[in-house]
């Protein structure tokens, strides 16, 4: 049972890089002022922002204050409390009466999909983006988004992404690595191109980054239940797309919270995620590489570099003949073993490791374990 407290035709694909030399510079000038309040709110479009929230009171007022501070004149803010077991609906509450533009909402335990997917069918903006609840914002990100979809109206088009830069930083604020690059220039990125560079991870698969128009936004739900549930929906997204538009410019920091390699390392910890992820590589090969054959190899990199995660952090007392997924992932990876040592996309410590998965897979995890189990151990003396 829901309760709520609420108070207040695809295209052509566009492609190509966007030179900024080519770009109407005087009116993303002009338009970067109104998005910077040199005119009244209502000229500039409603920003719906949604927020999904679980056990989240330690950190959320820090994360709704960056989108509070935002530069872009007309927002308004989603809390969709996910059946909280600790104090953050209270939260939720407080913050809404301290600001008319914030919203809340609460409803029973479903995950992070089913509370997105309610601040979806809230949303009163012409846009929509995400935040997650222990994650912050710099304070023109979706000043420079909303520039971004202008940019992408005058080129006609109405279903597109918008993504901004990201950087990964520890509580303390210090910057992690990141495999995903912001571009030196503005880059409209084809969709199966964007769809390839998932598959490869050179792509961001994430939401929190964008701003997509709310019409676009609505026609995709994300499916409930799953995890990865980012990837699954960009992928499902990509023959309905026009392109996504990436920004030369850093928006979102995701803040890594202090622990959590711990837990990940913990074989009994082992998430459903690892399981998820390798169900949407066969729904890539299943449903997409017969569309765009271009995916093929990619793909197939996909595949086996998922099975291979999964085979990491599987417990070992779950690889066994009685764990049908588990035997299914073996069973890939001897019918694609060739294909995997031919796969130019995978690294030769990927190949080595897959092939020794492959022929003997519960030694090596044992193996494995045992050394991360010592690395673990140095890390925490330190």
């Amino acid at each position: 049972m829901m309760s709520e407290k609420d108070n207040t035709t695809s295209q052509t694909p566009l492609q190509g890089r966007i030179p900024s030399g080519e770009i109407d510079s005087s009116a993303g000038a002009a338009d970067q002022k109104t998005a910077d309040g040199g005119n009244p709110e209502s000229a500039a479009p409603l920003i719906s922002v949604v927020v999904p929230v679980y056990n989240a009171e330690t950190f959320l007022r820090d994360t709704v204050e960056t989108i509070q501070r935002q530069t872009y004149p007309n927002l308004e803010i989603l809390l969709v409390d996910d059946g909280s077991t600790d104090g953050s609906y209270a939260l939720c509450q407080a913050l809404a009466a301290e600001d008319h533009r914030i919203r809340c909402f609460t409803e029973e335990n479903g995950g992070a999909s089913r509370a997105r997917n309610h601040g979806i069918r809230k949303a009163k903006g012409a846009y929509i983006g995400f935040v997650d609840s222990d994650d912050k914002i710099l304070p023109d990100m979706y000043a420079n988004l909303y520039e971004g979809a202008q940019k992408m109206e005058r080129l006609h088009s109405s279903r597109y992404i918008i993504q901004i830069g990201r950087q990964e930083i520890d509580e303390e604020g210090n910057q992690l690595p990141d495999a995903v690059k912001t571009p030196e220039d503005y880059d409209l990125v084809p969709s199966v191109q964007f769809a390839e560079s998932l598959l490869l991870y050179t792509g961001d698969a994430s939401f929190c980054t964008a701003l997509i128009p709310a019409a676009y936004m609505k026609e995709h739900p994300f499916t409930e239940g799953e995890l990865g549930e980012d990837f699954s929906l960009l992928m499902k997204m990509v023959d309905t797309m026009d392109g996504v538009l990436r920004l030369p410019v850093t928006g979102y920091l995701v803040v890594h919270r202090k622990g959590s390699a711990t837990r990940r390392a913990n074989p009994s910890q082992f998430s459903k995620v690892y399981v998820d992820i390798v169900r949407h590589a066969d729904d890539v090969e299943q449903r997409m590489v017969p569309a765009h054959p271009e995916l093929a190899v990619a793909a197939t990199r996909f595949g086996l570099f998922e099975r291979l995660d999964y085979l990491l952090h599987v417990p070992i007392a779950d690889m066994n003949s009685r764990n049908e997924f588990y035997v299914d992932v073996c069973v890939y990876l001897r019918r694609n073993f060739r294909a995997m040592w031919q796969n130019p996309f995978l690294t030769m410590k990927n190949k080595l490791y897959l092939t020794l998965l492959t022929t003997a897979p519960r030694k090596i995890r044992q193996l494995h374990w045992a050394l991360r189990g010592k690395a673990i151990q140095r890390e925490s003396r330190q």
